[in-house]
């Protein structure tokens, strides 16, 4: 009111002067500013008007479905970025109704691609669900990044401009990175990072996957050993040279706490006898360069060694003519509650976790005794709980360990089946003994349910991943974790250690990969390609390689040194839960839950030279060689044998 005092009191003024013209420009001047002030107001009000994200993304996306087949696939790889971004952006605005009314009309374009993030944020229902949703303010905080033809760039942009849509094109600039190539536009099924939603930027992801990774085995192994060819000069020595017992004892304690497993000079004189033979059967593994073990390795038994020693003389050579025999053992009556099952490395011991904090371990050994031989050593009540499983064929006995407080959702063996680990919703692990049927520790440590537990190769460590984002390393001698590696966005779904025990692999819901170096606890390398969470990874024998499985049943193969997705792998329609390579590691082996088994030929993608790899795009390398189909039971558990069999396992709800 004061502001309007004062324009009469001047223009009052102006006339008693005789200022006519000055009180018209004056005037004038008001005017123009006023109605500057209406137009404002009017632009704010269309600016947070809900609709205009409705209607500049339905012309977006017509203008896509409707643009040249050669280039649609590509142009329609803008929409679902912008589809969470303009959802997101309603609710960020309180338009909570809108958001929704978006949300259901256009769901249906992204439900194939995209389930899983759509059903989490489904979930929003408020601002402040933004900030604790850990996808949505990844989502929002990073940007996206997408593959286009030089082409299809130019026509996007000529849409933008030509339609003035300020709002489309805001979310574009702030929410997408374009990675513009010339040429021809690729086909989504030869690029599998065509489209990468991650949370940590692609920046970040260069960055760490240039560390340098030693993917190379151990030196002085028993394989390498055997691979090596004896001398002359070799000869005599190991096999004249006399040491005294005592000073070979001492010897092997040093050098297990220098970090290296000390062999015995009984194995030289193997070597001459066994070596021949074996390094024509592992040429892919002895070409590997060779690495000094980072953690400190226990020493290795002469039991053990010539256990080893045995297997390695009788393996089979595996190849795309020459395919594995398997043995599949199935949990029948199963009643929906098996979670998990574990094959030792001789398939000796078959092992299952289920939903009533329940693991029970089969020996193969006692498959078709009577049962009263089964318990020939007496029965330990405290401990050991001997039940009989009826079959067709007659009973089975089973050994039950109890001891968690929910259910089980992993187990693993120890490299010679002497230790059984397993973990729980109880966010416990377990150490049991399958010689004394007893439970020796309980480790604490995750603060959720542990997904997964694994076994180093060379057994005493072991490695966990849990609910808490988290995945740490053991070792049996201790209580606590020796380290924590931390950095996914969402649960730790599978973990695995890598041939030379210096790095481990985890699978995430995140839809990423990550290796970590277990001596630093730092992420080496980060693989983005998957488009839904990583449930199985397996490293190759050589160590060059690794493989995941992911929940829309793709498997890709990674090369570990440039951080590379050498093939993905289509066949399966179904989670992948398990993955296997062959002792030489010329064949792949996949379990699903489409009830199959599948095996690959990985030597094509081995032999790939560098310039092939390097490509942008690349077609499947890996040839399937046979996949095994089931009668209904969902695969969980593939291992290979030293000798190359190969025994699966798999849980049957209802026996058919």
């Amino acid at each position: 009111m004061e502001e309007e005092e004062l324009q009469k009191a001047v223009y009052a003024y102006l006339r008693k002067k005789g200022f006519r013209q000055t009180e018209l420009v004056l005037q004038e001047e008001q005017n123009r500013l006023s109605s500057s002030a209406q137009s404002d107001l009017a632009v704010s009000r269309l600016d947070n008007d809900p609709a205009r994200y409705h209607d500049g993304y339905s012309k977006l996306r017509s203008w896509a479905y409707s643009s040249l087949d050669l280039y649609k696939h590509e142009l329609l790889r803008v929409l679902y970025p912008v589809f969470i971004h303009c959802f997101m952006d309603l609710v960020a605005e309180e338009h909570m109704q809108e958001a929704r009314t978006f949300f259901h009309t256009f769901r249906e374009d992204h439900e194939l691609m995209h389930l899983r993030d759509l059903q989490k944020l489904e979930g929003i229902l408020s601002p402040s669900h933004l900030e604790e949703m850990e996808l949505a303010r990844s989502l929002r905080q990073n940007k996206v990044k997408i593959k286009l033809c030089e082409y299809s760039y130019d026509l996007l942009l000529q849409y933008l401009q030509k339609t003035q849509s300020v709002t489309m094109l805001g979310i574009i600039n702030e929410h997408i990175n374009f990675e513009v190539s010339a040429g021809q536009p690729s086909s989504i099924s030869d690029d599998v990072d065509v489209v990468a939603l991650v949370g940590s930027s692609q920046d970040i992801a260069k960055q760490i996957n240039q560390k340098e990774v030693r993917w190379g085995l151990l030196e002085d192994s028993v394989e390498e050993r055997l691979e090596r060819p004896v001398s002359d000069s070799e000869k005599p020595e190991g096999e004249n040279k006399e040491v005294d017992p005592e000073d070979s004892k001492k010897r092997s304690v040093e050098g297990g706490k220098q970090g290296v497993s000390v062999k015995k000079l009984k194995k030289d004189k193997l070597v001459g006898a066994t070596g021949k033979n074996i390094r024509s059967e592992t040429s892919t593994v002895s070409i590997a360069p060779r690495v000094k073990p980072e953690l400190t390795l226990p020493v290795m038994t002469t039991e053990v060694e010539q256990s080893i020693l045995e297997d390695l003389r009788n393996r089979v050579q595996l190849s795309s003519l020459a395919l594995p025999s398997i043995s599949f053992y199935t949990f029948i009556n199963a009643h929906n509650s098996l979670n998990c099952s574990s094959i030792s490395h001789d398939g000796s011991l078959v092992a299952g976790g289920f939903s009533d904090s329940s693991l029970k371990v089969w020996d193969m050994s006692k498959i078709g005794r009577p049962t009263k031989t089964s318990n020939s050593q007496g029965e330990n009540e405290s401990v050991e709980s001997e039940h009989l499983l009826g079959l067709e064929e007659g009973k089975r006995s089973y050994t039950l360990f109890q001891g968690h407080a929910g259910p089980v959702y992993s187990a693993t063996f120890s490299p010679f089946g002497d230790f059984l680990l397993s973990s729980s919703s109880d966010s416990t692990i377990r150490l049991w003994s399958t010689k004394l049927n007893s439970n020796l520790v309980c480790y604490k440590g995750h603060n959720y349910p542990v997904w997964d537990v694994q076994f180093s190769p060379v057994g005493h460590y072991f490695a966990s991943c849990s609910h808490d984002r988290t995945a740490r390393i053991w070792s049996m001698e201790r209580i606590q974790p020796l380290r924590i590696m931390a950095g996914h966005l969402s649960d730790v779904d599978c973990v695995q250690w890598h041939a030379n025990c210096n790095y481990i692999a985890t699978g995430s819901s995140d839809k990423t990969v990550r290796l970590w170096d277990v001596q630093s606890g730092e992420c080496v390398r980060i693989f983005i390609g998957h488009r839904s969470m990583v449930l199985s990874l397996a490293m190759s024998p050589d160590g060059r390689y690794m493989a995941s499985g992911d929940e829309d049943g793709t498997i890709m193969m990674w090369d570990l040194s440039s951080g590379r997705c050498v093939s993905p792998l289509m066949g399966h329609n179904s989670c992948v839960w398990t993955l296997a390579f062959s002792c030489e590691g010329t064949l792949l082996a996949s379990g699903s839950a489409d009830c199959t088994v599948k095996l690959w030929d990985v030597t094509a993608s081995m032999k790939v030279p560098r310039m092939e790899e390097n490509k942008a795009s690349s077609t499947n390398r890996l040839r399937l060689l046979k996949a095994l189909p089931t009668k209904s039971t969902p695969v969980y558990t593939l291992r290979f044998s030293r000798r190359n069999l190969l025994f699966a396992a798999g849980g049957l709800s209802k026996q058919a």
